[in-house]
């Protein structure tokens, strides 16, 4: 069978894949709303981002670096996702460390503003085909960094063939398999059941064929160590500047949430507190505030819609919202990985009150740097005593921008990163399977 032909095979496979989990948590019409709203998504000009792309990057660029390309599902947005912080955080280091980064886009979409906003991270973005420029380059490459399942999948393969000097990382984000069966457990779905099954099978196929997969959880860390005792899995966090606490307590008001609707835990963590959590907030205090910033459909706007609620959508510059709110939540039911609402929000002084789901791989301890609660009257009590306790408020505060120092900086990304790429242009895993 032909590379391009086997490349082609295991996209379908994976968009299929995809499509099948999203109608097992939205179903038939909430999974072809969110195929309309992707398509609405404003783009810039798409020959203007290619002519910026080709007149500035091309081979000579690399100046004896060390030469990696990235290639997400879509080009990272920091502004959209944690996910596309953490990448970019990681692109920047690297860029720090000597690495001349390519990056592409399987959806071949990179606008000028991408460019332009990746280019301050020390990244050269490529409009087009990764696999027509794999074709190209790949012979030029150190190493080969894949994000996400959907991603590694099509891509393992080819790069092994294209790249042939290259290592090949995958960064799982977060274990696709591990979020879809606690959302099976959350929903009792028997579908998504099937299809975590499934992602768990070829997720643990492709970190046995990858020459070094990241994880960003301690919790996942230790479940891969166990299932692949002979794979290489390293831990990559996710990463965050601090910025320090800008107002006090007494100046604030309001809670806020941090999340964009296109990923399933997010909506159901909302729907979740606006139905069962915020009532019982203001059965005490009818004068507080919800703030939810993030994409959102206008499905979902329509649903959460009502007294109390303020949704702002997706905000390019979180800091007014994070030095004006008293408590961030992250009322999470489902998910994987670690949660970079929470980081963000320890790494303004915000205080925090998430689930133990929320919580996983974040290192946090209840009632020292955050304050953790399960159920709907337990969520909202802890809301309350901190939103009227001005020193429990500057305790959580103090220590969680403690926690992010300790466990979230850009140097224990950077340490980890070198570890990784220390063998780069060695690589020595077997081939990925075919799906």
């Amino acid at each position: 069978m032909s590379l391009d032909l086997t490349w082609r095979l295991a996209r379908l496979h994976q968009l299929v894949r995809r499509a099948w989990g999203s109608l097992a948590l939205r179903g038939w019409k909430g999974t072809l709303r969110r195929i309309a709203e992707q398509r609405r998504a404003p783009q810039d000009d798409d020959a203007a981002a290619a002519a910026v792309t080709h007149a500035r990057w091309n081979d000579a660029d690399t100046h004896g670096r060390r030469r990696m390309l990235v290639i997400d599902a879509m080009a990272p947005n920091p502004a959209r996702d944690s996910g596309s912080l953490r990448l970019c955080m990681m692109l920047r280091l690297l860029h720090e460390d000597g690495w001349h980064v390519d990056l592409l886009s399987d959806d071949g979409r990179i606008t000028a503003a991408d460019t332009a906003r990746l280019a301050g991270y020390g990244v050269h973005a490529h409009h087009g085909s990764p696999m027509r420029w794999l074709r190209q380059h790949g012979r030029t490459l150190d190493a080969v960094l894949l994000c996400r399942l959907s991603v590694a999948a099509p891509y393992l393969a080819p790069s092994k063939r294209l790249a042939p000097e290259a290592i090949r990382i995958f960064d799982t984000v977060d274990l696709h398999f591990l979020r879809e069966r606690r959302a099976a457990e959350v929903s009792g779905s028997r579908r998504m059941q099937r299809q975590a099954a499934a992602s768990q099978r070829q997720e643990l196929a492709l970190i046995r064929a990858s020459d070094v997969s990241f994880v960003v959880s301690p919790v996942e860390l230790e479940l891969l160590r166990k299932e692949l005792p002979g794979s290489r899995v390293e831990l990559v966090s996710n990463i965050h500047d601090v910025h320090g606490r800008a107002a006090p307590f007494a100046e604030r008001h309001d809670l806020l949430f941090v999340g964009g609707f296109g990923h399933p835990p997010n909506e159901d963590a909302m729907r979740w507190f606006v139905a069962d959590i915020l009532p019982l907030l203001h059965e005490r205090d009818t004068g507080l505030r919800l703030h939810v910033a993030g994409d959102i459909s206008p499905q979902a706007r329509d649903a959460l819609t009502r007294p109390g609620v303020d949704i702002h959508g997706r905000v390019e510059d979180l800091s007014e919202l994070m030095n004006r709110c008293r408590v961030s939540i992250a009322p999470l039911r489902f998910g994987a990985g670690v949660k970079g609402k929470v980081n963000m929000a320890m790494s303004y002084g915000l205080p925090v009150v998430v689930t133990p789901m929320a919580a996983e791989g974040m290192h946090l301890v209840d009632g020292y740097d955050a304050l953790i609660a399960e159920t709907a009257a337990g969520f909202a009590d802890a809301i309350w005593r901190v939103y009227h306790d001005p020193a429990l408020w500057m305790r959580l505060s103090k220590h969680g921008l403690d926690n992010v120092r300790l466990h979230f900086s850009a140097q224990a990304a950077r340490d980890t990163l070198r570890k990784a790429l220390a063998v780069a242009g060695t690589p020595a895993s077997p081939e990925p399977p075919t799906p």
